[in-house]
């Protein structure tokens, strides 16, 4: 999509000049940075009075080894990300307010970045010699060594009048340690395998450090050939992770992912766009206004999303990310929801701050700033099928969120942030989580690791009815899949159906297990299962996940009954009804303390588990799901 239609000779030619190149009012342009709107003050420097005289956090080399020590991410990570925002909100709010009260605790943070031996994550700590600290003769480029090197770049460029006069140390150390770090070894290195010269699967690492090295590359490099070799690197990268996604947009690492995958993408391109004016330009290309709408396609209702693999049931919308990607490639949709999501509170303190997205959305697409005060719907679509991962997603009624909604999936189990979960589905009632997918804990070395699969959550048997027959669940990889797909809608229904069969072992003993997950409009989801086993076996047992309060009327009838979950959140109100009745009973779910899943669902998540003893070796399940 890139690398043909943009040569080095083109790039050597269209590229604005580093020091020419200002795609957003420094800092000491006071006029420009006074006009920045209220809410967006207020929220900086609100958060920035709190971090006056900052004492940045120490990272230890035991706090760095606690992952290769103890498979522990949370303690290194909570300190490295903490500095980092509190460095984004001090160098956005010193820019606000002009008066200098926090240049030096910008100072402070700066030289504390720079000192850092690697400005990547323990887990990402892949030196060839395997040591359980970083090797600063071998600098890695994984997604958070080109995020600091980006927040450290845009901090240069906006603060550097005011940083020269109290030493142009500072710059010239930001400039070399970007150049040690992350500039050298991209150019002398085809070996990160997000850069795709091995060929296998890329995912969301490639479009979100190529955005990062793009922002270091435009701003910092001065030499311009080298720029403009580099930039053709880095968009050959990106080229790669494009030539291997899926046509209908559809981010199989989930919503989380899409802000560095699809979005990421977006970044990269808008980067691009602003150094050429305008010259670099594949806005029109229909796989690029695809990853937009993907988000919109997923959204179910406030900030809950489809949260299938590795995803979060609630994400934060950028307002301003998703109105410029939709200003960009025209997508009226794209454009509503970042105006809708704009009337939620402006974070200044956002764990991951992006430079590049603040400041086009301060500068260049502040619609939704200005719209912030206006009672604006989400697009809320009645009916999306990505027909390359086989996502569907339907609801009652389009532009509304009460009533009914439904995502099912078929897939395959070597998806990017893999769960086991081929045929799962995900119930929500009046925007209420009612029936869902738990998503993923706090990572750990476990998580990434063969051990994977021992973790619950990423288990068949935790999503959606899916069958364990005597103890054999679903299995990872790409044979593990599901066939005979096909998605249908009309008024009435919104249908996926599919034999899940194909997503087992032989030793599951299932010769079909056919599926269909309805949405009939204005009366429920209905879920049916056709199966039949190639020999008798013991136990079918099916669990559904659910935040909800559960009780039993009689057999087969359930009544599922809100209850707050943390953040304002609630479960939905809903009933279930199963035949034939199978016994049922709860199981509570482990989940780490503060964790990821905690921090969705507090301690509201249970498990029903429908067990069928003895079943026949033909049978039909249908499960209906339905509004109280």
């Amino acid at each position: 999509m890139l690398r043909q239609q943009y040569s080095l000779e083109k790039l050597r030619s269209t590229l604005i000049p580093s020091n020419q190149w200002r795609p957003f009012p420094v800092a000491a342009d006071r006029q420009a940075w006074s006009a920045v709107p209220t809410a967006v003050r207020e929220a900086y420097l609100a958060e920035a009075a709190q971090k006056h005289g900052y004492a940045w956090p120490e990272l230890p080399a035991t706090l760095f080894m606690g992952y290769a020590r103890k498979g522990n991410r949370s303690e290194y990570e909570a300190v490295y990300f903490q500095r980092r925002t509190t460095l984004f909100t001090l160098t956005i709010a010193e820019a606000i307010d002009g008066q200098g009260q926090y240049l030096d605790d910008i100072i402070n943070g700066v030289w504390a970045l720079c000192e850092e031996s690697f400005w990547g994550l323990p887990a990402h700590n892949n030196n060839i010699h395997g040591y359980p600290l970083p090797d600063i003769d071998e600098p890695i480029v994984d997604l958070f060594a080109a995020e600091t090197a980006a927040q450290l770049a845009w901090i240069a460029y906006l603060h550097r009048d005011a940083l020269d006069k109290v030493s142009p140390v500072i710059v010239r150390r930001i400039q070399d340690e970007i150049r040690r770090r992350i500039h050298r070894p991209c150019q002398q290195r085809t070996d990160f395998w997000w850069m795709g010269y091995a060929g296998g699967a890329l995912n969301n690492w490639t479009p979100w450090i190529v955005s990062n090295w793009l922002n270091c590359l435009l701003l910092v490099e001065d030499d311009q050939h080298l720029r403009a070799t580099m930039i053709h690197k880095a968009i050959t990268a990106l080229d790669r992770f494009l030539d291997k996604h899926p046509s209908d947009g559809g981010c199989d690492e989930g919503p989380g992912y899409w802000g560095r995958a699809g979005a990421s993408v977006f970044d990269c391109l808008e980067l691009l766009f602003l150094a050429s004016n305008g010259a670099i330009n594949v806005y029109d290309q229909p796989l690029i206004k695809k990853l937009g709408e993907y988000f919109v396609k997923i959204h179910i209702a406030d900030d809950w999303m489809v949260n299938f693999a590795d995803a979060a049931a609630r994400v934060g919308a950028s307002p301003t990310l998703l109105y410029a990607f939709g200003q960009r490639v025209d997508s009226p949709d794209l454009r509503q929801m970042g105006l809708w999501a704009s009337q939620r509170p402006i974070d200044a303190a956002a764990r991951i701050p992006s430079s590049l997205r603040v400041l086009s959305g301060l500068f260049t697409f502040n619609e939704p700033y200005q719209a912030a005060t206006t009672a604006i719907q989400a697009p809320y679509l009645r009916y999306a099928w990505l027909d390359v991962i086989e996502v569907l997603t339907a609801r009652d009624q389009a532009g509304r969120s009460d009533g009914l909604f439904l995502a099912a999936k078929g897939g395959h189990n070597a998806e990017s942030h893999n769960h086991n979960d081929v045929g799962s589905f995900i119930v929500y009632a009046k925007g209420r989580p009612l029936c869902v997918d738990a998503g993923v804990d706090t990572y750990s070395k476990k998580t990434f690791s063969g051990q994977r699969y021992d973790l619950w959550a990423m288990q068949s048997a935790y999503h959606s009815l899916l069958p364990v027959i005597d103890d054999v669940q679903q299995q990872p990889g790409g044979r593990f899949r599901a066939s005979a797909v096909q998605a249908t809608d009309n008024v009435q229904e919104s249908s996926l159906s599919l034999d899940i069969a194909s997503a087992y072992p032989p030793e599951a003993k299932i010769a079909s297990w056919h599926r269909s997950i309805t949405l009939v409009r204005g009366r429920g989801v209905r879920v049916v299962d056709d199966f039949a086993l190639r020999e008798p076996v013991k136990t079918i047992t099916l669990r559904l996940l659910t935040p909800s309060l559960i009780s039993e009327d009689a057999p087969g009838k359930f009544r599922l009954r809100t209850q707050a979950l943390p953040n304002a959140g609630a479960a939905a109100d809903g009933a279930l009804t199963m035949s034939p009745a199978l016994p049922m009973t709860t199981e509570s779910l482990p989940m780490l303390p503060a964790g990821k899943l905690a921090g969705v669902w507090g301690d509201a998540l249970q498990a029903m588990v429908f067990t069928w003893e003895a079943p026949p070796q033909t049978g039909r399940l249908e499960t209906w799901i339905t509004l109280a």
